[in-house]
């Protein structure tokens, strides 16, 4: 017991012998490998930093294998936070004096050695190490290839690969230990994922696969797929995969090419005109799609049988924007009213007819809607394909685009005019066109003067145009309204003189005026329309104003100086009669 308490006395005599001062290091404390024992934090971080500057430039050796590559740790984007390694060394020795001198007594005693951290400042270690692993030797998982129609395994080997945690471990303590020394890198092992012996059941379903043909079906339509042609689209194992797939490049390139054969669009309920003007439906068509996934499923379970190698093709169907009975609530059943007009003229403006009728023709109009014409065709521009034609421009026949437009919006015009349909905006020509009804021609121009009316008969209206080379016909299908039509047309009267222009003509002389056109006078006229309903009840009570300008009379009138007048030649004198007589 004495003695025990004598060792005791001993040792914190000792341990405040060896206390030292808390400001400096202990003896015997190292980092990286340098002596900084007796310093102060200042005066060692000083030291270390000396150190790793006189190795700043030597470069790293680092191998692995039969390969070496040099680098600079800065080059690495690698620091040593000396700083960092200083206060754990001040902290192993640290602590109340007895505490204090017992660990610095220790450290003398049997050394304390601190190894400093090395911090990344970036990728370029890692791409250090990717350079480095671009010697490696990767496993080969087995794998299943075709020769001819036969399948058959190709082995699988192991590989050697960078370890690279245990690289870059390395490479940054080599850093930090300020040593050059070279280092060896170790590899690893890399191991099959995939063998011969896992390949087995996908080498059988291979060899079942391209045994016989399959054939896919879609309802009575068949397509035979032989064997050669299935070991195309199958996906064999390969790069650590196990299965047997229908897929891959080949396989989307042969259901791309199916599903053209495959699919259709949706076609809405169609209106059929009959002999007599009986509407008849011609059924709608839902689209059809080839559902890609779900047939090459079935596609590979066929394959994988032995018999009844037969699959069908899976398809998705969506339903038109018309059903077939959607159709025929819509009522359109027969002839409401119909309007032709002929016409004629050079070939660009009875392309011109034709083109906007077209483009009016198949209209739905709902029951309480407006149609509108320039709203039903859009702009008519060259990049529709109008051309070019006669057309009146501010009162005159000049040439422009669309020429021959209005022969539609009149006939529509004239067609809702019979139907006994509320037309609310219709505007005359400029100048009177006889070869129109009087009083009920329309024209229109994109944006600002169109041709409106209202489906005011409560079912759905069909508008149908009929264009032949002379003539065109406007239909309105419907529900026929038995509505009676009655007009009553007022006299074209004459309310102005011609407007007269006179021209300059450089081939008359002065004085002289010719007529070249005799123009027309400015002309007035109206309609009234009363229209009834199948009960005699009037339901519409309309006149229609038209005011058309007069065509100007031109008069030439000379502008040639007239001739002047040669001067009278006088009369030769008179000579003598001859005298005498002959030889």
């Amino acid at each position: 017991m004495v003695g025990l308490c004598v060792v005791a006395v001993m040792a914190v005599a000792l341990s405040f012998v060896y206390a030292g001062s808390s400001g400096r290091l202990a003896d015997g404390v190292e980092i990286a490998g340098v002596d900084v024992g007796g310093l102060s934090a200042e005066e060692a971080e000083s030291k270390l930093e000396r150190r790793a500057a006189a190795v700043v430039g030597v470069p790293l050796a680092v191998s692995l294998g039969n390969k070496t590559y040099r680098i600079r740790p800065t080059a690495l984007g690698l620091t040593v936070d000396w700083q960092a390694a200083v206060d754990e060394a001040r902290a192993k020795v640290s602590g109340f004096r007895p505490v204090r001198g017992f660990r610095r007594f220790s450290a003398r005693a049997f050394g304390a050695e601190i190894s400093p951290t090395a911090v990344a400042g970036g990728a370029a270690l890692d791409r250090f190490l990717d350079r480095i692993a671009r010697g490696d030797l990767p496993h080969r998982d087995a794998s299943i290839k075709l020769i001819g129609l036969h399948p058959v395994v190709v082995e699988g080997r192991a590989g050697r690969v960078l370890d690279r945690r245990a690289a870059e471990a390395a490479i940054v303590a080599a850093v930090a230990t300020l040593d050059r020394s070279p280092i060896t890198l170790a590899t690893r092992t890399d191991e099959l994922r995939v063998t011969a012996a896992m390949l087995e059941p996908a080498l059988e379903q291979a060899r079942l696969a391209v045994s016989a043909p399959v054939r896919l079906d879609l309802g009575r339509t068949h397509y035979r797929l032989p064997p050669w042609r299935v070991a195309t689209l199958l996906k064999l194992p390969a790069g650590g995969t196990r299965e047997v797939r229908v897929s891959g490049r080949r396989a989307d390139a042969y259901f791309a090419a199916l599903a053209a054969k495959v699919n259709s669009s949706a076609k809405n309920a169609e209106f059929v005109v009959a002999s007599g003007g009986h509407v008849l439906i011609k059924p709608a068509v839902n689209s059809r799609a080839l559902d890609v996934p779900r047939t090459a499923e079935n596609l590979f379970a066929a394959a994988l049988r032995p018999a009844r190698r037969v699959a069908p093709i899976v398809v998705g169907t969506n339903a038109p924007a018309r059903s077939t009975a959607e159709a025929k609530k819509m009522g359109v059943t027969g002839v409401v009213s119909s309007y032709t007009t002929i016409y004629g003229g050079d070939a660009n403006r009875v392309h011109n007819v034709q083109l906007v009728a077209n483009l009016i023709d198949n209209t739905l109009i709902a029951p309480g809607r407006t149609f509108s014409f320039n709203g039903t065709t859009g702009e008519r521009n060259a990049a529709k394909g109008f051309l070019e034609a006669p057309v009146i421009i501010n009162g005159e026949l000049q040439t422009g685009l669309g020429g021959g437009v209005c022969q539609v919006s009149t006939t529509a015009f004239n067609a809702a005019y019979e139907a006994g349909l509320n037309i609310t905006a219709r505007t005359n020509h400029a100048l009177y066109i006889s070869h129109y009804p009087q009083g009920r021609d329309a024209t229109v121009n994109y944006p600002d003067t169109d041709l409106k009316f209202v489906n005011d008969t409560g079912h759905w209206l069909l508008l149908r145009t009929f264009a032949g080379s002379s003539s065109l016909t406007v239909n309105l299908y419907g529900t026929p309204q038995h509505r009676r039509v009655e007009s009553e047309v007022a006299p074209l009267r004459t309310v102005g003189s011609p407007p007269v222009t006179w021209r300059k003509d450089p081939t008359l002389t002065k004085g002289r005026r010719v007529v070249y056109a005799s123009g027309s006078p400015s002309l007035a006229t109206s309609v009234h329309r009363r229209v009834y309903d199948s009960k005699g009840d009037l339901l519409h009570d309309n006149v229609w104003f038209s005011s058309y300008r007069g065509e100007k009379k031109i008069v030439l009138v000379g502008t040639k100086p007239k001739p002047k007048e040669k001067p009278a030649k006088p009369d030769a004198p008179q000579q003598p009669a001859p005298t005498g007589g002959g030889v």
